[in-house]
C-alpha cells in the first residue's frame, strides 16, 4: 500500500474515534489527537475505557445536595 492510502486511513479512523468520543470525559479533540499520536488501534482503546460525561447540571445538584 502506498504511504498516501496509509495517512489518509489513519486520519479517517482518528477522525471517527473523535467523532464516538463527542460526548466522553476527553472529548472530540482529546480522542482525535490521542489517536492521531497513538495510532487509531490505541484510541479505540482509551474511547472504550473512558466514561461518558456527566452533564453539568446533575454535577451542581449534586454539590448543592452534598452542602
Amino acid at each position: 500500500m502506498s504511504p498516501t492510502i496509509i495517512t489518509i486511513a489513519w486520519v479517517a479512523a482518528s477522525l471517527v474515534i473523535g467523532l464516538m468520543g463527542i460526548n466522553r470525559k476527553m472529548g472530540f479533540w482529546g480522542y482525535f489527537f490521542g489517536s492521531m499520536l497513538l495510532g487509531p488501534v490505541i484510541g479505540l482503546f482509551l474511547l472504550l475505557a473512558s466514561d461518558k460525561r456527566t452533564p453539568v447540571k446533575a454535577e451542581i445538584e449534586e454539590v448543592r445536595s452534598e452542602e
